[in-house]
């Protein structure tokens, strides 16, 4: 048994661990409000572009555009989404997992995110280019990771722009997902799936997307228009993943700390068992060791 000592310095630890991860829930828990308001208020907007462009590419016959060809898949493209910081459980374990199982060893990422960066490094993964985003993730610090990716596929050397993150669900559930963005084979099925994931969500009914038969007349032209709102949906679109994936970080620490805490409070509670034992035997000791003494004296 250890002495009653060295059980007061391990009572110590735990409680100055406790002191910490407390302090890391509390302001995990303040961020991820934030983070979880600011994700929710941009999908209204995501959905608008996507209905938009679905309706315009009904007014546009013989359009080509490089977002909406299919081609030939020789190199895949992945944009990882993970955290700079640990201690948030298993989201980025489940996000290489994911990469291991479902992404071949050919594909080329771009990596927002330290600890994405150090996986793609350890296991000798093809990586164009690393990015970081900061607490507030502004629009402007992920539009130059959109565009650096898109210009990758634009120079064709990628085939596809997909993007792997952690899907935040609610506080206590983050899904790892895959989500394919480039090529834009069919927007209205594009419009039809995002729907229907929110309606799964419970964020919003689901309204049948309908064609729209209204006379438009576009200026400058409806293929320019379209070009140009093309690239700015792909922008918000990752834009919206990301700041997905900065609620589910800090959700995820939330519930992490949550979990250390209350494991700390338990270990607590037992080395406290322990040290009344072991002073209750010290003293116990004491007392035959004295009544020995006293009975040889006699």
């Amino acid at each position: 048994m250890p002495s009653t000592r060295d059980i007061r310095r391990r009572i110590k630890s735990v409680k100055n661990t406790k002191q910490i991860t407390k302090a890391m829930e509390l302001v995990a828990a303040s961020k991820m409000k934030k983070a979880q308001n600011t994700a929710l208020a941009g999908n209204p907007y995501s959905m608008l572009l996507a209905e938009m462009l679905a309706a315009l590419e009904q007014q546009v016959e013989n359009l080509r555009h490089p977002f909406l060809e299919e081609r030939e898949i020789k190199n895949r493209g992945i944009l990882l989404v993970t955290t700079d910081k640990g201690l948030c459980g298993g989201l980025n374990a489940n996000l290489f997992k994911l990469v291991t199982t479902e992404v071949d060893r050919g594909a080329k990422f771009v990596c927002i995110g330290r600890k994405g960066t150090q996986f793609l490094g350890r296991t000798r993964r093809n990586l164009l280019a690393d990015f970081t985003v900061s607490e507030k993730v502004e629009f402007r610090e992920v539009k130059v990771v959109s565009e650096f990716f898109t210009q990758q596929y634009l120079d064709r050397e990628i085939d596809t722009l997909e993007i792997i993150y952690p899907k935040f669900v609610n506080t206590l559930r983050q899904e790892p997902t895959l989500f394919p963005l480039l090529p834009l084979a069919n927007l209205r099925q594009v419009v039809e799936e995002m729907k229907r994931k929110q309606a799964e969500e419970g964020r919003e009914e689901v309204d049948e997307l309908r064609r729209d038969e209204r006379e438009m007349i576009f200026e400058p032209t409806a293929h320019e228009v379209l070009s140009n709102l093309l690239p700015l949906y792909i922008n918000h679109q990752i834009y919206q993943f990301v700041l997905d994936a900065k609620a589910s970080e800090h959700s995820a620490r939330m519930v992490a700390m949550k979990t250390a805490s209350d494991n700390a409070t338990n270990l607590l509670e037992d080395l406290t068992l322990e040290y009344n034992k072991a002073r209750q035997a010290a003293i116990t000791q004491e007392i035959l060791e004295i009544a020995a003494a006293t009975a040889s004296n006699n």
